[in-house]
């Protein structure tokens, strides 16, 4: 079921720390850009079903070690080709999750940010599909982060109907 993991200790080593360092700096990225997040976010007209704001910094916490384990295990899980387009779709991943942020709270791009995430939508679940691929635990670590970027979706495409 699980991909027998194919890292030297010293390139597991260094898998954690890269896939480590990069979820980490998105996360930054987020926080710095979401300062003011809750005070807006309470401001805008939200479904019903919209979480309540103090529940995003516990629920990405999560996410983002689900993430980087899930990059690490993927990494590690052989190298090659695979590897390369994996963590390359990892990267993409990254990228777009760090911009949604800014875009949505820091410049008040909504409709925008509703374009990117749902690119961030296809760019996730082309990532876990590779990361299956390659490691079936690592593909499912990203089954939590897919469901809460669809339903984010949701909400953004909703917020932004109402607003």
């Amino acid at each position: 079921m699980f991909a027998q993991m194919r890292c030297t200790v010293r390139e597991a080593v260094v898998a954690a720390v890269v896939v480590v360092a990069a979820v980490a700096l998105v996360a930054v990225v987020g926080s710095l850009s979401a300062t003011t997040s809750a005070e807006q976010f309470t401001m805008l007209q939200r479904p019903s079903w919209a979480p309540p704001p103090w529940l995003f910094g516990p629920v990405w916490t999560v996410l983002y070690v689900l993430m980087a384990a899930a990059g690490w295990r993927a990494w590690c899980a052989g190298p090659g080709r695979a590897r390369g387009q994996a963590m390359a779709w990892f990267a993409a991943n990254l990228v777009l999750n760090a911009a949604w942020t800014p875009l949505f709270f820091a410049l008040g791009q909504r409709t925008t940010a509703l374009f990117e995430i749902v690119l961030l939508d296809v760019v996730v679940v082309v990532t876990t599909v590779l990361f299956w691929r390659r490691d079936r635990l690592a593909g499912a670590l990203l089954l939590p982060y897919l469901a809460w970027s669809l339903y984010a979706t949701a909400l953004n495409g909703a917020i932004v109907a109402l607003n």
